[in-house]
């Protein structure tokens, strides 16, 4: 019998959370999921993990055979990894959660609940963030909620949630899109019609580091601006316009002032390399965005595989 709910984990050197993880887990399905109706699959996937994560899963998914893990040859990052497990899942309903214990698995159900009220998508709404994370990890945070807002014009407070349910109509829709560069909760948006968020309990690192560095939040905000919009460019256009029509009127300002004044050409030297540096820089910024679109577009043309999965390990039930 095809699962009615399947549940989705990327894990990446979580070695040390993943017992803690999967009691909480499965006591949540045990109580929650336990109707015949409803049968229910676990999906991690380890994300070329460097420590003993990937022998904890095998151990599980020996244990359960309703566990399936999918393993990488090597980290292609997080949203490659929901993606290799999206591949895999058959359920109707599909959750996604970290591997962390940030996303606490008792929030689940109200997920669930939400998408059986007809929704195609439900995020999840941190509370109590500034109490649990540091500024460097939520002003990013805030940053991406604000451009994936002004992207997409879906208007959600927590983009950066990885708790989330999707309807399987929503992830088989997302399978089909091939790019490498993707922001799976703004791509999931793009296909839904009904969309929600549900406040859920956002809770402090049970173990280990964020895998989140600064540069990887660089790159996420990259993938934003460029997977989703034109924004950027047209940006540019505009640009373009204002610096013009400024080089212009300074063109203007300088010839009457060498009419009115010819004996002080050399006064405002210094203003005007001032000017000239402002334009140049605008000049490099325009260059790095032009930059980024078209290194995204070779990537694209090469046509390479978003991951390689190495081996799927799963018990016959």
């Amino acid at each position: 019998m095809a699962p009615y709910l399947s549940i989705v984990i990327p894990v990446f050197n979580e070695e040390a959370n993943i017992a803690n993880l999967w009691q909480r887990l499965s006591a949540v399905l045990a109580e929650h999921f336990h109707d015949p109706g409803r049968p229910w699959e676990v999906i991690f996937t380890d994300d070329g993990s460097r420590d003993g994560s990937l022998a904890l899963l095998q151990d599980l998914a020996q244990r359960e055979p309703r566990i399936c893990v999918v393993e990488f040859n090597r980290n292609y990052g997080q949203h490659a990894a929901i993606f290799g497990a999206f591949a895999v899942t058959r359920g109707q309903v599909i959750v996604t959660m970290d591997a962390d214990l940030q996303n606490p698995p008792e929030e689940i159900p109200k997920l669930v609940a939400r998408i059986e009220e007809g929704f195609d998508v439900v995020g999840g709404w941190r509370q109590g963030r500034m109490d649990n994370d540091s500024l460097f990890r939520t002003l990013p945070s805030k940053i991406v909620n604000m451009v994936t807002r002004k992207t997409t014009g879906v208007q959600l407070h927590d983009y950066g949630c990885m708790l989330r349910a999707y309807r399987r109509e929503i992830v088989d829709a997302m399978l089909q899109c091939k790019e490498r560069s993707s922001f799976i909760p703004a791509l999931a948006n793009s296909f839904a019609k009904r969309i929600t968020e549900v406040p859920v309990e956002h809770a402090e690192r049970a173990a280990g580091d964020s895998k989140y560095g600064f540069w990887k939040l660089i790159n996420l905000q990259f993938d934003l601006l460029t997977s989703f919009s034109l924004l950027p460019l047209q940006m540019l256009s505009v640009l373009g316009v204002i610096v013009s029509a400024t080089g212009i009127g300074f063109g203007i300002i300088l010839l009457v002032y060498r009419m009115l004044h010819p004996e002080g050409t050399v006064q405002g030297v210094f203003t005007l390399f001032a000017i000239l540096f402002f334009f140049v820089g605008a000049q490099f910024l325009a260059f790095g965005l032009l930059g980024e679109y078209i290194g995204r577009i070779y990537q694209e043309v090469r046509d390479r595989p978003r991951y390689v999965v190495k081996k799927l390990h799963k018990t016959d039930e």
